[in-house]
């Protein structure tokens, strides 16, 4: 794996980029928190007529759903913490609110923006015990998502979307990627009853250069099952494999996940994932949780 040259970064922006997340993750939670509670006592009528809420997060595969015309929802991922470890070096990336926004334009049709608040990369170099350290804001994702065949997903049967999006150079300090890329995604699945959905996501990517100069194909595709456990709490362990034709160096990515899913009530939820690398091309661990809430 290529050694990073990474720059050490200590400005106050960083500093003040964490606490708006803070301040924006606590309001949340607390409003998830509140609303729960309205809902348990049954007090919230306005929720009951929505869509049964369909999320993005956790998951390696991607939701053929859409949210309600003219709703918001907003998924967080609080905070996700990722080790690649190699007999040259060891890469640990922090990111703290990634967050990802999908406003429902029409029946099946939405708009979605994603953004990392806050990012630290950390690469420890063994044979000269040096460590570098970079940190600063994310890259921004937009997309937008047409669903082809039932855009809740609710009813047994296929779902079917398609998924365009560009993502824009907006890092800072080197964390991100460096120049624009594309990609497009194709999510799939299949609900069987109320207890087991199959899930399926294929999808081809502009991914920008090792270099940080120009794009090559990548392509490759994620699935796995979803369980519902009850009615609130859905297991989902999955698989993603990918094929990336870096110029530098080609290289087959692989990964295996198993994420949870909790329910609070019917516009709130919160989650967890870990993943696991199935190869040394692939980052050794990935540990994640957040939020989700719907407007």
């Amino acid at each position: 794996m290529a050694f990073k040259v990474l720059a050490f970064t200590g400005n106050w922006g960083k500093w003040c980029a964490m606490r708006r997340f803070i301040v924006l993750s606590f309001s949340l939670l607390t409003a998830v928190c509140a609303d729960s509670a309205c809902a348990q006592d049954g007090s919230s009528q306005e929720a009951s007529t929505l869509r049964e809420l369909c999320t993005e997060r956790p998951g390696l595969t991607t939701a053929a759903c859409t949210v309600d015309p003219g709703h918001l929802q907003v998924e967080i991922g609080l905070a996700t913490w990722e080790r690649d470890r190699t007999a040259q070096e060891k890469d640990e990336t922090l990111d703290l609110g990634e967050i990802q926004a999908r406003y429902g334009l029409g029946r099946s049709t939405e708009v979605q923006m994603s953004w990392t608040a806050y990012t630290r990369d950390s690469v420890t170099d063994f044979s000269s015990g040096v460590s570098q350290h970079a940190s600063g804001i994310g890259d921004v994702t937009l997309g937008l998502k047409q669903n082809l065949l039932h855009p809740q997903e609710k009813a047994p049967g296929l779902a079917a979307g398609i998924l365009p999006y560009v993502v824009l150079p907006s890092a800072t300090h080197g964390v991100g990627d460096g120049d624009w890329s594309a990609g497009l995604t194709v999510p799939l699945s299949y609900k069987f009853g109320d207890l087991v959905t199959v899930a399926l996501s294929p999808q081809i990517q502009a991914a920008v250069d090792e270099d940080r100069h120009g794009r090559h194909l990548a392509f490759g595709a994620a699935a796995g099952l979803q369980f519902s456990v009850t009615d609130t709490l859905r297991l989902s362990p999955e698989i993603e494999i990918m094929q990336d034709q870096d110029p530098q160096e080609a290289s087959t990515l692989a990964q295996a996940a198993v994420s949870l899913a909790w329910r609070l009530d019917t516009v709130s939820q919160v989650d967890f994932q870990t993943t696991a690398g199935l190869n040394d091309n692939t980052p050794d661990v990935q540990i994640a949780f957040g939020i989700s809430r719907k407007f």
